[in-house]
């Protein structure tokens, strides 16, 4: 701050009006020291000074009589104008009649002086009145703050009755003013503090003279709420108390947020079950007490069968509704002292207390079993579900928290590899098959380059049992473990996403034997089935990958037949659409594989530029006796005629199957009647003994 502008802040600015210089020389010499000053010789100059200058006096000193305009005409106008209306004014006369005192009294002067005027008097009287002026302000702008507040305020007198209340503190509690004047401000207590609380509120304004907290107090109307109060404690010039200032406000819809806040810091906002962080809180606790009183917990990893299906057919809102529903099913099996949580996605956990543990632990499996394999109603749709339930013990199966719902979650994708709808209580066994599918999993990484991989080709052949072509089938041989079961690595491969290079690798394989085959008169119109996984086909470049495959291998793209399940029409629909009908332009051909077992939608069937429907073989397999089957079959039949597409049966193993499918108009077929897959040697030598025959 520079010295000038301190000099400003510190001394009030006083002007001083009159048509006299001698006068103004007298007033600036007595005023000068304490004072910054500012004159003027007329009334005119003085307004205009007002007018046009940014910083308004303290203080004017006005002459009454000066020539053209007087003094009380100069006073009337400032009081008329807002802006001048409350700067104090002190007139100054050699007139010592009444009627100049009285005028400018009525017109709102603060003082009147007779001249001559002492120094010392008009230094005292400034001074005086620009403090009382300053103090005015002061307790105009308290007033302000008082009335105005968004904060109820109380004022008590030193006996704690209440003096005074704000508008704010009649809208918030109900009671207007006259009926708490002079009332303890217990009337408004809720009854929910105790007196351990009071007495140390009382202590705090005691001793510190102030204190901040939150109270819970009761309206007019019965309404309790918290609120958050200040207390101050306002001293008389003896130090004694002479009142107590209490300003607080509603916080209920912060508590509301709080505990909102809260909720969600362990709870899923979808189910409302409690959240991973909340599981691990009490699993911790739940160890301890069991651990302290010799019991045993449960643990159990539930994880819905075939919800995946649900979200991708009929959208995630359902999907959601699903889940809350299931939630709401999984607390109506268990315990008050039981815990549900949910971990995310359809995957749920359960945490069982008790002596008997292994029992408890089994019927409320059973339970959940029976429970979410009811049906569901959402909205007009009817869903069924089954979970499949993994359990660890403790200690039993392990003594920490991670090593318990590792096995758990182990035990769980036992239960659901069996067919789901089970549960499995986890065993050291299942450790050993766990690393032992890590184990294949890294070999599979190793397969493609140490050559182990290879196609074999499974014969398809038409109603007079001519070859039509093959289905190539990937296969390992293990220089170790032998032939692997496709079974075993072909899920390995999609969950490791291995399904990508080593589609592009069964791709290749394929395409080269037919070039091979194309030069030979034998097996130069045969047509290979190659199976191509989703994960494969939704690749952004899938069509350009095919294309060059196509081109380097200068096969005709109409012999190759791409076989595509249904779980690829799950979602993205008009992609898979596109995608096909670019490789269709190329000149492969399309067969849906599976067909009846998904969830597709029959409205987009029509629209699919397919070649070929291929009727999954658990149809075919009880053809013969199951009369359901057989309706299956000859529905898809029927489809596949009104769509003009091809139909084949994959699975028949009997003359019996064969006949009834050629009986409802399926001319094609493959299965072990007519050959397994074997390796291309033995499959050529089996098309040299078809043409024999």
């Amino acid at each position: 701050m520079t010295i000038t502008n301190q000099i400003q802040t510190e001394k009030p600015l006083i002007l001083l009006v009159d048509d006299l210089p001698t006068n103004l020389h007298i007033m600036v010499s007595a005023l000068k020291a304490d004072f910054r000053l500012k004159t003027a010789t007329s009334g005119a100059s003085a307004l205009a000074l007002f007018k046009n200058h940014d910083e308004l006096p303290k203080l004017l000193v006005l002459d009454v009589n000066m020539p053209g305009m007087s003094g009380i005409e100069v006073l009337r106008r400032m009081r008329d104008d807002p802006n001048t209306h409350d700067v104090p004014v002190i007139l100054v006369s050699a007139d010592i009649s009444e009627q100049n005192q009285l005028a400018g009294l009525n017109l709102g002067s603060d003082d009147y002086l007779v001249k001559p005027i002492s120094h010392n008097t008009l230094i005292i009287r400034a001074r005086n009145l620009i403090q009382r002026n300053a103090e005015r302000s002061r307790l105009r702008l308290a007033e302000y703050v008082f009335n105005f507040s968004g904060e109820a305020i109380m004022i008590n007198d030193r006996n704690n009755n209440i003096v005074d209340v704000n508008a704010a503190f009649i809208k918030l509690t109900g009671y207007e003013k006259i009926e708490v004047l002079g009332k303890n401000p217990r009337l408004l207590s809720a009854g929910k503090n105790n007196k351990e609380e009071f007495k140390s509120m009382w202590e705090a304004i005691l001793k510190d003279g102030c204190w901040q907290g939150e109270l819970w107090e009761k309206c007019k109307d019965g309404r309790v709420y918290p609120k958050f109060m200040t207390v101050s404690v306002v001293r008389d010039r003896s130090g004694e108390i002479e009142f107590y200032l209490a300003n607080f406000v509603d916080i209920t819809r912060y508590k509301e947020s709080e505990l909102r806040i809260a909720h969600l810091a362990h709870h899923d906002a979808l189910t409302g079950l409690p959240n991973r962080l909340h599981l691990q809180i009490f699993l911790e606790q739940s160890m301890l007490i069991a651990k302290r009183r010799s019991e045993q917990l449960a643990v159990m990893f539930l994880d819905l069968d075939r919800f995946k299906n649900v979200n991708d057919t009929l959208g995630h809102p359902i999907g959601d509704a699903l889940l809350i529903q299931v939630a709401t099913r999984l607390k109506s099996c268990l315990r008050d002292y039981d815990v549900v949580a949910r971990l995310g996605g359809d995957e749920f956990v359960v945490i069982l207390r008790g002596p008997d543990i292994l029992s408890d632990a089994i019927i409320v499996a059973k339970k959940l079993n029976q429970q979410l394999s009811q049906p569901f109603t959402i909205d007009a749709h009817t869903l069924y579900t089954s979970t499949s339930i993994g359990i660890a013990l403790y200690p039993d199966n392990a003594e920490h928290i991670d090593d318990l719902m590792r096995n758990a979650d182990t035990a769980m994708y036992f239960a659901k590899a069996d067919g789901g709808n089970l549960f499995r209580f986890f065993s050291a066994a299942m450790n050993l098959g766990a690393h032992e599918k890590l184990k294949m999993e890294s070999q599979l990484y190793e397969a493609i380059e140490k050559q182990e991989l290879s196609l074999f080709y499974q014969i398809q052949v038409d109603e007079k049992n001519r070859p039509l072509g093959a289905e190539a089938l990937i296969r390992w041989q293990h220089p170790e473990r032998g032939q692997v079961g496709p079974m075993q690595f072909i899920p390995l491969i999609e969950e490791s996403g291995l399904i990508v290079p080593i589609g592009q690798w069964v791709l290749e394989t394929a395409c080269a034997q037919l070039k091979a085959w194309q030069r030979d008169s034998l097996t130069c119109s045969l047509v290979l089935a190659v199976n191509v996984s989703a994960r494969q086909f939704r690749q952004p470049d899938f069509v350009e990958q095919m294309r060059e495959v196509v081109q380097r291998h200068e096969i005709n793209p109409a012999q190759l037949k791409l076989e595509i399940t249904e779980s690829l029409l799950l979602k993205d629909i008009e992609e898979v659409i596109a995608t096909i009908s670019a490789l269709k332009l190329l000149g492969v051909r399309f067969s849906l594989d599976d067909f009846g077992t998904g969830y597709s939608c029959l409205q987009y069937l029509k629209r699919l530029p397919l070649d070929q429907l291929k009727i999954d073989q658990s149809f075919v397999r009880d053809l013969v006796d199951d009369s359901n089957d057989r309706s299956i079959v000859r529905t898809i039949i029927a489809m596949a005629q009104n769509l003009n597409l091809d139909v084949i049966a994959e699975g028949v193993e009997m003359d019996e199957q064969r006949k009834i499918l050629f009986d409802m108009g399926c001319m094609h077929y493959q299965g072990y009647l007519f050959g397994k897959p074997v390796p291309i040697d033995e499959f050529e030598t089996l098309l040299q003994q078809a043409r024999l025959h």
